[in-house]
């Protein structure tokens, strides 16, 4: 017999199927000359395909009108008129749900999640450190959208909120492990443009660069655990505090 068992059954397995030529890898053939060329590579995991976004609960939110917001242009662009002073704002019910807006990539929805982020870390305080907990499934679900966007706007929310007020670094450490695994996958994919100019990071649009950043900020504001438990999830990692 020319072929030999493993062949023989793998053939047989997906005869009736027609899928012969996926199990020609896995037998005697992958090792005839030119056999990566005659029976072709793995196909790509995948990895940094941008997934799909589910309907977040800011949008819903939103067109209900349930929102203390509405939009203001100025000579500066457009910005968020709030109705109500945020330092008054519930932050247990309202910062989730504007994380939770993070993965929204069209227009309103998008400027009014992102800008409402930055503006109530801006303004709350002590009332910031308490929410921690709810904020990292919204910051997980935005990070495995890996949509560029979407990573980018969510990076530099992460650096805003790591320095918004007292302790929030320290709170930060032990959520690592579902925040950093996405970004450990990102974490060198920079843009070469040789002698031109990289105008995505003069727009602070380039991911490689704002993981870098957000890293460095984890660090400096995490306290003594921060380095260690990054270079867990991130080997590559080098301390900045060593400079």
């Amino acid at each position: 017999m020319s072929n030999t068992l493993f062949e023989r059954k793998a053939y047989g397995s997906n005869k009736c199927k027609g899928k012969k030529e996926s199990t020609d890898a896995f037998t005697i053939k992958s090792y005839s000359k030119n056999a990566k060329e005659k029976l072709g590579g793995p196909s790509l995991a995948g990895a940094f395909k941008t997934r799909e976004g589910k309907p977040t609960s800011f949008r819903k939110f939103y067109e209900r009108g349930d929102f203390p917001i509405a939009l203001e242009h100025d000579t500066k662009g457009n910005k968020i008129a709030w109705k109500v002073e945020i330092e008054k704002l519930d932050y247990h019910h309202y910062l989730p749900l504007f994380y939770d807006g993070l993965c929204e990539t069209a227009h309103p929805y998008e400027f009014f999640s992102r800008q409402g982020v930055h503006d109530m870390l801006e303004h709350g305080g002590s009332k910031i450190l308490p929410v921690i907990p709810q904020l990292i499934i919204p910051i997980k679900n935005a990070l495995n959208q890996r949509n560029p966007k979407v990573m980018c706007t969510t990076l530099k929310v992460l650096q805003h909120l790591v320095v918004s007020a007292d302790m929030v670094g320290e709170a930060l450490v032990p959520y690592y492990r579902q925040i950093l695994p996405i970004l450990n996958i990102f974490k060198n994919q920079n843009l070469n443009s040789g002698d031109g100019i990289d105008y995505s990071q003069q727009k602070r649009e380039n991911i490689g660069d704002l993981i870098q950043e957000t890293l460095e900020a984890f660090e400096r504001h995490g306290g003594e655990d921060a380095f260690i438990n990054i270079k867990y999830m991130v080997p590559t990692y080098e301390s900045c505090m060593l400079n």
